[in-house]
């Protein structure tokens, strides 16, 4: 389980304190308004934002002395961040060694990561010839095979259209099911992840202000709150 308890962050106009409990092996989505911290709790998790105070640990590990590279967290941001000179096989075998020296075993993984996100056969391409949703599948790709057990998802497809990003998340979901991990993923469009998520999370403000199934999140007193942010995303 992820467990974070009273983690504070503080910013001459900004301040945080996060609460929030997510089962190992579940997708729990993150909403909120813009600014209200859910881009923040992610980088939190991964280490790239250090709390003042409070515990942070993944099943049963304290993440809070670990560095990034250190934890068991890979995180795929919303440019998806990858480089530009180096083929979709390279991209995605820096999940598994940054120094790309693969063994023969390795290229056969990379290879087999590719077609478990529907890109068999993208190995030489270069990231600047596929389309927005193609460069998010190797993002993702890239994250699955470093085998990290928890994998956080930072609004990874507000760019793409609602018909492809709908498709991206039945993938995530498809995957997580195959493999042992945990998704934590923030997203702007909570319909299109409600019947997929175990979990939905409010931020607002910097905290966590509800979490539970996304049924109950989504028909409770904060779905004016939710409209809201929705159209202000």
């Amino acid at each position: 389980m992820l467990v974070i308890e009273n983690c504070r962050l503080t910013w001459p106009d900004f301040e945080a304190d996060y609460s929030l409990s997510v089962k190992t092996g579940t997708l729990c989505a993150v909403i909120g308004p813009s600014g209200g911290g859910k881009t923040t709790l992610l980088h939190m998790v991964a280490g790239f934002e250090r709390p003042e105070g409070g515990t942070l640990s993944f099943n049963g590990q304290n993440l809070l002395p670990l560095e990034p590279a250190k934890r068991p967290a890979a995180i795929v941001f919303q440019d998806h961040n990858l480089f530009p000179h180096l083929s979709v096989a390279e991209n995605v075998a820096l999940g598994l060694r940054p120094s790309l020296r693969l063994s023969a075993d390795e290229k056969l993984l990379v290879g087999d990561m590719l077609d478990a996100v529907g890109l068999a056969g993208f190995d030489d391409r270069k990231p600047g010839e596929m389309s927005g949703g193609q460069r998010q599948r190797v993002a993702l790709a890239r994250a699955l095979i470093s085998g990290r057990p928890l994998i956080l998802l930072d609004e990874p497809f507000s760019s793409l259209d609602p018909s492809l990003r709908r498709d991206m998340i039945l993938l995530v979901d498809e995957l997580r099911r195959k493999r042992p991990v945990t998704i934590v993923m923030t997203i702007h469009t909570p319909e299109d992840v409600a019947d997929v998520a175990d979990q939905m999370a409010f931020v607002a403000s910097g905290r966590v202000v509800a979490s539970g199934r996304p049924a109950d999140i989504l028909n409770s007193t904060l779905a004016p709150r939710i409209a809201a942010a929705v159209s202000d995303s």
